[in-house]
């Protein structure tokens, strides 16, 4: 059977772990490590399915796993624990089979594209510059909302600075949360199976179309 492709975008959003660069694996370490400093028993399966979440949101479910009721603002403080942690890891992200070249391919078409992740500002800048761009990207992280996915402020702040209707945008990201905001934001949702998400979480979650790399994206450009 042939796909039904999506319309071609006016904007594309993209997450960046495990969509971009390949960041997953130190992002579980980081919780864990995180977890285990403050004595809360965490699931490595279970925290692989909550990365690219709001990580206060990460912290508060796997508290509440573990059986343990967080004090005030203890999510906050797990969450900027975890991301130091993983400050301090990652050191060499890699970009994703098809990352770069589907960013240049943005540009040659002259589609405008932003990156729209949970992660704070400051643990965005190695992996950012892992994927060796030409231009500094528009960025928006989880310090310009107060909700980060799966809520879809993320995604509509983007569009807003992309100028573009949220309806008009394709949002592309490897977990489970990101088709989610996608979903309540009004954009088509593109899962990419690079993550911890498989191609049946992705569709569970609301993605229009999964590919296994971005490679598969770029054709329908």
């Amino acid at each position: 059977m042939v796909p039904d492709y999506p319309d071609r975008p006016e904007a594309v959003i993209l997450d960046l772990d495990g969509t971009l660069v390949d960041t997953v694996s130190t992002r579980i370490e980081a919780w864990l490590a995180t977890f285990a400093e403050y004595g809360i028993p965490a699931d490595r399966d279970f925290v692989s399915s909550l990365i690219g979440a709001d990580g206060k949101f990460v912290a508060d479910q796997v508290a509440t796993a573990a059986g343990r009721q967080l004090t005030d603002g203890e999510d906050v403080r797990i969450d900027r624990r975890s991301g130091a942690r993983y400050s301090a890891l990652n050191t060499n992200p890699q970009p994703l089979p098809g990352a770069r070249e589907f960013l240049n391919e943005l540009d040659s078409a002259g589609l405008p594209w932003a990156i729209a992740t949970s992660s704070l500002a400051a643990q965005t800048t190695t992996s950012v510059g892992a994927l060796g761009i030409d231009r500094p990207p528009v960025i928006v992280d989880g310090t310009r909302v107060r909700r980060a996915k799966p809520a879809p402020d993320l995604l509509l702040a983007a569009a807003t600075d992309l100028g573009r209707e949220p309806g008009a945008c394709w949002y592309i990201g490897d977990a489970t949360w990101d088709m989610l905001a996608a979903s309540r934001a009004g954009m088509v949702a593109i899962g990419v199976t690079t993550g911890a998400a498989s191609a049946d979480d992705l569709f569970g979650a609301g993605a229009t179309m999964v590919v296994a790399t971005l490679d598969e994206v770029r054709g329908w450009l």
